[in-house]
Order: structure tokens, then C-alpha cells, then sequence
């Protein structure tokens, strides 16, 4: 069967565009609608946007933790199942957020947004494209997770008019239904468990083309076996300096990005600013793209430090406050970075450890940045309010924390593929 699809567009692109749609939705529906929600939530007598802002961690943080449970099931049984029961969560936590009215009600229904985001977005994505894409996975990574930054510049907007227009009440179901009906029905039409299931290759390519290596053939099922264990990846210096590193990349580009509406108020007016923020998402989906590129033709492991170092370097720049041009000129190269740094982490863990326990893997790396994640926007406020409300000092310890990061990864040594 493999032999006479040769001449065929290869299912696994079929998979790429099915997931860009998914984490279109998943992304622009939760990760960057928080601020939309909690706006709302925050004119309510017994909220604040102190209150409202600890709801968002502790959707990151129950969503790292159940993410653990997802890479079970997605290793071991048919990821549309997960992904459709996370939608389902999903709508379920959007429907009850419209009607929240105590602190606990707040708290109780992000830890389920959390739950089901975690399960309908980049765990089940990411190894998905994993099991289906060997040569090409960057190129296809990229692609893929274009999505995450689609669902800001597309959904967001939307999501910004339907409030607007008929209430937080109203809309939040609605953008339930959105959220599931964007989601469940993509997965059961488009997406399958892996290339085997098809009776492909990995790649698409004939049994008979061999790696590079000649010693397994790169089109051959028997790859999605490739790899090491989890407690065998554990036991290594690189998984922890991957790990520890995206606690701090992820705590600067989160909190460098909920922040830069404010950041750019302090230079622009609000008809600039609306304009300006615009530029960070279309940064990160050209910037990912054309990483997607060029990962395919140069080590992973320099282009990863590139990425970090530009990082540190565009949030010094923001941190600096100097004028329009810069302001512009940092968002655009932090923005660059956003994209490629949220593709590499799950790129570097399967090009070190393979894929045999990448779901596994993956989670429990994920759960750690996901405590970068939660506390960013956090820290970020803190130093802000604690120096006279000015962003240049915030910024300065997102360069920081970034470039912290950098120095974690560089710890754990070059990087020995999984075999």
C-alpha cells in the first residue's frame, strides 16, 4: 500500500494542517484569551485583577500536571480520544466560567480549563507529528504549530467583539461551542494515531530507502519504536538542562508577552499601541516558519542557543525604554523568538531521546516549564508595581531570567541521538 501512495501528497501533511487548525483553536480560545476573560471577570464584586491573574497559573499549573496522565493515554491508545474529551472540558469550563461568582467557583473551573486544554493541545500535537515525521519534522513542527499564534491573531480579535457586544454571559458558551466544535470534529476526520495505522512509512518514503545511517530504514514503522525510556532519559544531564532551562525561557517569554500591551503605553497612544502589539504574533509565525527551515539544514543544538541569545537580547532592548523604533524593533525580534523557542523544546527531546517514550518525556519536561509559564506575568506585576510602575526594570529581569536559561541548557553538553 505504501509503494502505490509514492505518488501521493503523504497523509502525515494531511495530519500537519488538521493540528495547525486544532492548536488554532485550543490557543486563541484559552492561552490568549485569558486576558479577555479575566478582564471581564475582574468588574465583579468579588474578584480583582490580583485574584483573576492567579486563576491564570493555576491554569498553567494544572495543566502541566495533567498533561502527565495525557502522555499515558496518548502513548498507549488513539489521541483523537483525549483530544475530544478535552474539548469537551474545554466547552464545559468556558459554559460554567459566564456564571462564576465566589473565588473557589474562579479557581475550581480554570483547573478544568487547564485539564482540557492540556489534553486537546501540544501533547497529543507534538507526538503526533513526531510519530509521523522523521526527516522532515522540523519543517513540519513549524508548520503545525503556526497555529498557536493564529488563535491570537485571529480568534482573539473576535473573541475581543463578541464580548463586547453581547456580554461576558453570552459570549463565554459561545465560545465553548467555538472552542469544541473547532476541535473534535478536525481530530475524528483528519487525525490518525500514527503512519502505521495506514499501512505507511514514517515519511512516507518505500521500504526499501534506507537512513543514512543503513542501519534502519528510515520509512520503516519499526522507527516509532527508536529511542530511550523515560527513566533512561532521566538519567542523563541533558533531560534536566532541557527541563530547567525552559522553566526560565518560558518565564520570560510568557511574561514578556503579557506584559507588552503595557509596555508599549508607556511610549505609544492606544491607536499605536493597538497596532504595535500586532507585531509579536506575525513575528512569531514568519520567525517560526522560516526556523522550520532552517533547523532542517543546521544543528538543532546552535540554532536553539541563537534563539535564546536573541531572546536575552530583545528583551534588554525592550527593557530600555528608548523610543518608538526600538520598542518596534525589540518586539519584532522577541516575537521571532517566540515561535521557535514553544517548537524547539519538543524538537530537541525527540531528536535526543526518540520516540519510542516521547509522550512521557515530553509531559514531564513540559510540566516543569510550565512552572515558567505560571509565574511569569506574576513576576513580571511584582517588579513592575515594585518599581513605580515602569516597565524597563521588568523587562530587564525577563533578559535575565532568559539568559539564565540559556546558560542551563549550555549545561547539558552536546546533544548524543537516541538510537
Amino acid at each position: 500500500m505504501a509503494a502505490s501512495l509514492n505518488n501521493q501528497v503523504y497523509y502525515g501533511w494531511k495530519i500537519v494542517a488538521a493540528i495547525l487548525v486544532l492548536l488554532t483553536f485550543t490557543s486563541g480560545l484559552s492561552f490568549y484569551n485569558h486576558a479577555i476573560y479575566l478582564n471581564a471577570l475582574a468588574t465583579r464584586p468579588a474578584f480583582d485583577v490580583s485574584t483573576a491573574s492567579m486563576a491564570v497559573s493555576i491554569f498553567f499549573f494544572t495543566g502541566g500536571i495533567s498533561g502527565l496522565g495525557v502522555a499515558r493515554w496518548v502513548q498507549d491508545y488513539d489521541p483523537r480520544i483525549c483530544i475530544s474529551v478535552g474539548a469537551v472540558i474545554s466547552f464545559v469550563s468556558l459554559c460554567l466560567l459566564a456564571y462564576v461568582n465566589t473565588v473557589w467557583q474562579l479557581f475550581l473551573v480554570y483547573a478544568l480549563f487547564g485539564t482540557g486544554f492540556s489534553a486537546s493541545s501540544l501533547i497529543p500535537a507534538t507526538t503526533l507529528i513526531t510519530r509521523w515525521f522523521h526527516r522532515r519534522r522540523a519543517m513540519a513542527l513549524s508548520i503545525a504549530s503556526t497555529g498557536l499564534s493564529l488563535g491570537g491573531v485571529i480568534l482573539t480579535p473576535l473573541s475581543v467583539l463578541l464580548v463586547d457586544s453581547l456580554g461576558f454571559e453570552v459570549a463565554a458558551p459561545i465560545l465553548g461551542v467555538t472552542f469544541l466544535l473547532g476541535v473534535a470534529p478536525v481530530a475524528w476526520i483528519f487525525l490518525r494515531k500514527d503512519p502505521a495505522s495506514m499501512g505507511l512509512n514514517i515519511d512516507g518514503l518505500p521500504d526499501d530507502l534506507k537512513a543514512d545511517s543503513g542501519s534502519v530504514a528510515t520509512g520503516s514503522p519499526r522507527i516509532l519504536e527508536n529511542g530511550i525510556t523515560f527513566r533512561q532519559a532521566r538519567g542523563g544531564k541533558f533531560f534536566w538542562s532541557i527541563s530547567l532551562a525552559y522553566i526560565f525561557l518560558m518565564m520570560a517569554q510568557v511574561g514578556g508577552i503579557a506584559h507588552q500591551y503595557g509596555l508599549a503605553r508607556e511610549l505609544l497612544t492606544d491607536a499605536q499601541t493597538a497596532v504595535a502589539v500586532a507585531i509579536l504574533p506575525i513575528a512569531s509565525i514568519v520567525g517560526r516558519l522560516l526556523g522550520g527551515w532552517l533547523v532542517d539544514r543546521m544543528s538543532i543544538r546552535v540554532f536553539a542557543i541563537g534563539m535564546m541569545i536573541l531572546q536575552a537580547t530583545s528583551l534588554s532592548l525592550l527593557s530600555g525604554g528608548f523610543n518608538i523604533f526600538t520598542l518596534c524593533i525589540g518586539l519584532a525580534l522577541f516575537g521571532t523568538t517566540v515561535g521557535n523557542l514553544l517548537m524547539l523544546q519538543p524538537l530537541l527531546i525527540a531528536e535526543a531521546f526518540g520516540v519510542r517514550d516521547y509522550a512521557k518525556i515530553f509531559s514531564v519536561s513540559n510540566l516543569m516549564s510550565s512552572w515558567g509559564t505560571a509565574l511569569g506575568p506574576a513576576l513580571l506585576g511584582f517588579v513592575y508595581t515594585a518599581s513605580e510602575n515602569l516597565y524597563g526594570v521588568a523587562y530587564a529581569v525577563a533578559a535575565t531570567a532568559g539568559a539564565v536559561g540559556m546558560m542551563l541548557f549550555l549545561t547539558g553538553g552536546k546533544i548524543q541521538k537516541a538510537s
